[in-house]
This record gives structure tokens, sequence and C-alpha cells, in this order.
């Protein structure tokens, strides 16, 4: 299960850190993204962060967004910088989640979070 937070109203130009932590029993997270959907258009990827720390960028937030992640806390984090108005949206996280049932079995899973909504606006 994944929790996002950290959105708000933020005027342009400004700065905000979301952050998005699993919980559950977990043995390993692979890929964990962030995506956003603004109103009326579809959900856009935003950025990626592996397990081994490389990272890519869509070329609309290139230079102004940094994604990180602690694999201690099971958490990824984006920082973002220099915003504009068209990066109002809902913000989602999302991951590959392997964890563990109440079986002790392996249960891999594309999780995503329920969103927090980012808006620019002076």
């Amino acid at each position: 299960q994944l929790q996002a937070s950290g959105g708000g109203l933020v005027q342009p130009g400004g700065s905000l850190r979301l952050s998005c932590a699993a919980s559950g029993s977990i043995v390993r997270i692979d890929d964990m993204n962030w995506y956003r959907q603004a109103p009326g258009k579809q959900r856009e990827w935003v950025a990626v962060i592996r397990n081994g720390g490389s990272s890519n960028y869509a070329n609309s937030v290139k230079g102004r967004f940094t994604i990180s992640r602690d694999n201690a806390k099971n958490a990824v984090y984006l920082q973002m910088d220099s915003l504009k108005p068209d990066d109002t949206a809902v913000y989602y996280c999302n991951a590959q989640i392997l964890s563990k049932n109440v079986e002790d079995s392996y249960v891999a899973e594309n999780s995503w979070g329920q969103g927090t909504q980012v808006t620019v606006s002076s």
C-alpha cells in the first residue's frame, strides 16, 4: 500500500516536495514512479527511480524536478522547483512491490498511491 502526501497550493516559481511511503510486509521495491493527471487530460508519467538509484524524467519536468528514494523507509520523493501553472495536477506515486502475504507467499504488485493535489497559481 502506498500513501502520498505533500501537495498543496503554490505560486508560480515556487517549490513543493511530495512524499510517498509503502507499507506492508515488503521484500523489495523495484522501480518507483511519479505520474500526474491534469483536469481533462490523461495521466502522464513524470519520473522514475530504479532500485539502484538511476533516474529518468519527462522532458516537461527535466531540470526542475528531482526524484529520490530512501530504501530503508520504502519511500520515494519528488522535489519540484520552478513550478509552473502547467504543473497543476493530481500527482500519483507508483511502485513495483514484492511482498509476502499472510500465507508467507511472495506477491508482486504494481501499486498506486491515492494521489495528492498540486495547484500552481498566483
